[in-house]
């Protein structure tokens, strides 16, 4: 096959009954597209889900540093096992926890409510607490410590910036969190990774679905005189629906990031793609198998897709999200998800047509009799094992 400069993951998910990504008013996120409104499920509450996921291809079953997001690294990753020693005085962590505040936070960074969370490495939290602790034991007072900790960050021959807790740039060093998804440091530039994994916002192929449920709360200690009504009432939103969902997975920067090679060399015979594939393979699992939710108590929310559809090729991704512009008339299409694998068929057929086909293309199905234009019919673990061979075997 050719050697996979990009993977794209399209996928078919079909939710019922559920509210799988609310706004700031508790509702359904939403989407207008094609002149109707859709339901939508964001980019970060699914890359979330996919990265705390607790199952056997879960990120951290990979075995790799991972990462840490939050306001209160400093406070309580670097701090607190200094303060629960006892061995130095509180004026002395005082000042090197301002300090740290500041380094790795920026100048507001001792304002709490003025931070924002930001995403480490525990290899870099680990650096940060090292030299907290050595800052800590060789400093003769409190304002020693503050200059010896304000130097730390501000004196480049100290290896002063979050980039310089690297080896190199783009290593594991900050989390595979960040080798996947990217990370932004405002108070450091040169600390930014670039995302390896581009994620769209999943939206049904399907005008919206959604009703408010009206429910109640009973009273189990009531008197005798009191009412038989409930203790509480309220109602929420449900939706349902079948999303499309769109990932990219750019190979080279993601065996760079992994391996802090360059990416003009992710392919060359000496650099290992071995990780890469293991990523690669367990990113296909929860891509398809993870589901997003709030209310997950009371919804259940848990669905496979229905349709996976993967693609590798060397020119620049494009998404098949034109498939269903004009949205699919549930009541008329009296096989929804078959309608629209139709029309992912349609969309191909008509790009091919267009501008050539150089994919290589596997696909997995629940549904029977499917087909899609140069694509393979494969199981899903081996459609995900497929995947993580052909960056094991890339060529330069």
């Amino acid at each position: 096959m050719t050697t996979p400069r990009f993977l794209q993951i399209h996928t078919l998910q079909s939710y019922p009954a559920a509210l799988l990504n609310r706004d700031d008013s508790g509702l359904a996120k939403r989407l207008p597209f094609g002149g109707s409104t859709r339901t939508r499920i964001s980019s970060q509450c699914l890359k979330r889900h996919w990265r705390v996921a607790d199952d056997e291809w879960g990120l951290r079953t990979l075995d790799v540093p991972m990462g840490v997001r939050s306001r209160e690294i400093v406070s309580r990753a670097v701090m607190e096992p200094l303060q629960k020693s006892g061995k130095h005085s509180p004026e002395t962590l005082a000042a090197i926890s301002a300090a740290f505040q500041r380094g790795v936070y920026g100048k507001d960074g001792v304002d709490r409510a003025k931070r924002q969370p930001l995403l480490l490495g525990w290899p870099e939290v680990n650096y940060l607490r090292t030299k907290a602790e050595e800052i800590a034991a060789s400093s003769t007072d409190a304002e020693d410590a503050a200059k010896q900790a304000d130097a730390l960050f501000n004196d480049k021959a100290m290896k002063a910036n979050l980039s310089a807790m690297m080896e190199a740039k783009g290593t594991l060093h900050a989390g595979l969190e960040a080798a996947l998804f990217g990370r932004m440091v405002t108070s450091d530039p040169a600390a930014n990774t670039d995302a390896a994994v581009h994620v769209a916002h999943a939206f049904t192929v399907h005008p919206e679905e959604s009703e408010s449920d009206y429910f109640s709360v009973c009273e189990d200690l009531h008197e005798e005189d009191d009412d038989a009504g409930a203790a509480h009432i309220n109602e929420t939103e449900l939706d349902s629906g079948l999303y499309y969902g769109y990932v990219v997975v750019d190979v080279p920067a993601l065996v760079s990031n992994l391996e802090g090679c360059a990416t003009t060399k992710w392919s060359a015979p000496d650099t290992s793609r071995e990780l890469a594939g293991r990523v690669v393979q367990h990113l296909c699992h929860l891509i398809a198998k993870v589901s997003p939710g709030a209310k997950l108590g009371s919804t259940a929310p848990y669905g496979y897709a229905r349709l996976t559809l993967i693609e590798a090729g060397t020119r620049q991704p494009r998404s098949l999200a034109n498939a269903f512009r004009i949205p699919v008339d549930w009541r008329r299409a009296l096989g929804g998800t078959t309608t629209a694998i139709e029309r992912l068929k349609e969309e191909i057929e008509a790009l091919d047509a267009c501008y050539g086909t150089t994919e290589s293309r596997r696909f997995a199905a629940v549904e029977k009799d499917v087909s899609l234009p140069g694509a393979e019919r494969l199981a899903f673990d081996d459609l995900a094992q497929w995947v993580a061979q052909s960056v094991r075997d890339a060529k330069a």
